[in-house]
């Protein structure tokens, strides 16, 4: 968005000159036109670039169709001079003038003119003021009814401070910035969501107490076949007449806010996975990196996340992940993302272990319910040690993808013991786990007599050599745990009092895929023997 004024005063600085102003110097403008039909209507907007007038009047004429409140027009046409005389037709119409000068071209004039009017808006990443909920409340205030605009996903993106012929159904969807499942349900049964698939005709919406609707009016806000979302309108009656076509309008200057919020949102997000995978892959100006990206000097984490529903929508499922952590105001969007293979990356500021794991819940809940959601949350770190974060952040990832995605998200500082047991794992499913030695011997004694060597031995060394405790944990007499260890002596190499080897058996019996159990069939939980 941008005054008048101001868009004046800098085409001054291109050769361009205000002819005449019947509009006050502090109206806003918000879109950019042509003059052109689409659909068999007029485009509309607030700046008109009148390519192809031969005359202002005409010029002007053209303004006052697609409701613009500035046109600018050819300098040899403002020198043609039909409309420079007082009472002539368009003099009077509440449209300002501005004059471009035969030496500068179209083109420059649009690159100029667009930037001005449509840069300093909102986008979907975050930057820059919002002007999508001051053109709710100029549609509202034309309209006469509490308007919200959604995205296709009926998310909800921008509403009116007006309040009037609100109800339930609108506090509802406001409060949970989208449209509640059973009113999705109730427009879907009336044929509203095919309705705004295929229509661009507004569409009305009897009231339901039972889901607190009063009414609405709803229209399709499209891209050419593309449907970018929709307007409603809370109101008791279908709209007619002038408030109808305030509406159609309405929906044309949302699309081009909308398409224009895209464009700018893919561009920044695209800088800011640069700018993200700079830090993660290290970088020498690590620091200067977060400055860029508005993030406050410190330690921060790094956030590693997958998504996926079904087989086929693994890429879709990832993509819309990225959608929603990057979608917010700058202020208040404490990460930064990036989407590297198939893993969305965020770096977060602060140390707090308890904040990280609400930033993954609040994306989650921000999801579609069948969608899954798999993450890993590193160590705090420093700029410069980054890149070691990452790291931690993939293998907290891996190691909640193998405990489903309803656990809590580890930690690395927190987990750094179940990373490790899953790196041996890991490596020993790679056939790297050794084939001969005490560990293997009795592994495959226990396979081929259904014997209770290997959990022995493992609740031995966890015990420390304490029999007792060893039998303890497995439900059976102290006496027994030396029988078995006994046995295991004369079948197999087992030198128990060599430091070295007990620490080499506990690692490899780690590496061990099996599930350790009791005499009883349940799972062995043993204690830290303090």
């Amino acid at each position: 968005m941008v005054r008048l004024d101001r868009l004046v005063n800098v085409l001054g600085g291109y050769g361009l000159r205000l002819s005449r102003c019947p509009v006050p110097r502090s109206t806003e403008l918000r879109s950019v036109v042509l003059p052109e039909q689409a659909g068999g209507r007029t485009v509309v907007g607030d700046v008109l670039l009148a390519v192809g007038a031969d005359t202002v009047q005409e010029a002007v004429g053209w303004a006052s169709a697609a409701h613009a409140a500035v046109v600018l027009v050819r300098d040899d046409a403002d020198s043609a001079g039909p409309a420079s005389t007082p009472g002539s037709a368009g003099q009077d119409a509440p449209v300002a003038v501005l004059v471009v000068d035969p030496a500068v071209a179209w083109s420059e004039v649009a690159a100029v003119v667009y930037g001005l009017v449509l840069e300093g808006r909102e986008t979907e990443s975050g930057r820059g003021p919002t002007d999508l909920f001051a053109l709710a409340d100029s549609l509202a205030e034309a309209i006469g009814g509490a308007v919200t605009i959604e995205d296709r996903l009926a998310r909800v993106l921008a509403y009116s401070s007006l309040q009037q012929h609100a109800d339930r159904a609108r506090a509802e969807t406001i409060l949970g910035r989208e449209a509640p499942e059973p009113l999705r349900a109730l427009f879907a049964d009336r044929g509203v969501t095919k309705h705004l698939a295929s229509s661009d005709d507004p569409l009305f919406v009897a009231e339901d107490p039972d889901h607190g609707l009063t009414g609405r009016m709803v229209v399709a806000v499209r891209a050419g076949r593309e449907l970018l979302g929709s307007v409603w309108v809370a109101c008791r009656e279908p709209l007619d007449g002038t408030r109808r076509r305030a509406l159609t309008d309405g929906a044309r200057t949302v699309a081009l806010h909308l398409l224009r919020s895209r464009a700018s949102a893919d561009l920044e997000r695209q800088v800011e996975t640069d700018l993200v995978m700079r830090l993660l892959e290290g970088t020498a100006d690590a620091a200067t990196v977060v400055s860029r990206l508005g993030l406050a000097q410190g330690r921060m984490r790094v956030i590693a996340v997958r998504a996926h529903t079904a087989e086929q929508e693994r890429h879709a499922a990832l993509l819309l992940t990225f959608d929603r952590a990057t979608t917010g105001f700058g202020w208040s969007r404490p990460g930064r993302s990036a989407l590297a293979g198939n893993t969305v990356y965020t770096v977060l500021p602060g140390d707090d272990a308890p904040t990280a794991g609400a930033w993954v819940a609040s994306l989650r809940a921000a999801l579609p319910a069948h969608l899954m959601l798999s993450a890993g949350i590193s160590a705090p770190a420093a700029s410069e040690e980054l890149p070691a974060a990452r790291q931690e952040a993939d293998e907290c990832l891996a190691l909640h993808e193998t405990r489903g995605a309803g656990s809590r998200p580890p930690v690395y500082e927190e987990s750094w013991d179940d990373i490790l047991l899953q790196r041996l794992r890991t490596a020993a499913r790679s056939g790297r786990a050794p084939a001969r030695g005490p560990v293997a011997e009795l592994r495959r004694h226990d396979l081929e007599h259904a014997t209770q060597y290997i959990p022995t031995l493992r609740a031995w060394l966890r015990a420390q050599g304490d029999s007792a405790e060893a039998g303890q944990l497995l439900g059976v007499h102290e006496n027994t745990i030396r029988y078995r260890l006994r046995k295991m002596g004369e079948l197999t190499a087992l030198d128990l009092r060599d430091g070295s080897k007990r620490v080499a058996m506990t690692i490899e019996l780690a590496a061990l895929h099996d599930q350790p159990v009791s005499e009883t069939g349940q799972p062995l939980s043993i204690p830290d023997k303090r």
